[in-house]
């Protein structure tokens, strides 16, 4: 599974032939999507916790009682929490920003 920014740095080189997109912009994809103001709304590993935790919850809809499931649940959305206060403490997300998985589904559309 590659994150977004992987993906396009992929596409560049197998397109393009551009071996670093760092070595000729000067600066990473990252940063050039902030800087034109393209760049994601919440950080991409949170975006990924926040992905798989949906699926689950879309599992567990239809496997009620997987029990396993609901575990893996619970440990994937206190990961979501532990990086989302560490995004906080590093003002990469608002201070009032919160999961809730009621409405998790909107964050990934």
């Amino acid at each position: 599974m590659f994150s977004v920014n992987v993906r396009k740095g992929v596409i560049l080189r197998d397109s393009f032939g551009v071996a670093q997109v760092r070595w000729l912009a000067g600066n990473k994809i990252l940063r050039i999507l902030k800087t034109k103001g393209l760049a994601p709304t919440i950080p991409e590993d949170l975006y990924q916790l926040v992905k798989k935790a949906v699926a689950i919850k879309k599992h567990l809809g239809r496997n009620r009682k997987d029990k396993d499931g609901k575990f893996r649940l619970i440990l994937v959305e206190s990961r979501i929490h532990r990086l989302a206060r560490y995004y906080k403490t590093c003002r990469v997300l608002p201070p009032n920003w919160k999961y809730d998985s009621s409405t998790a589904s909107t964050l990934i559309a």
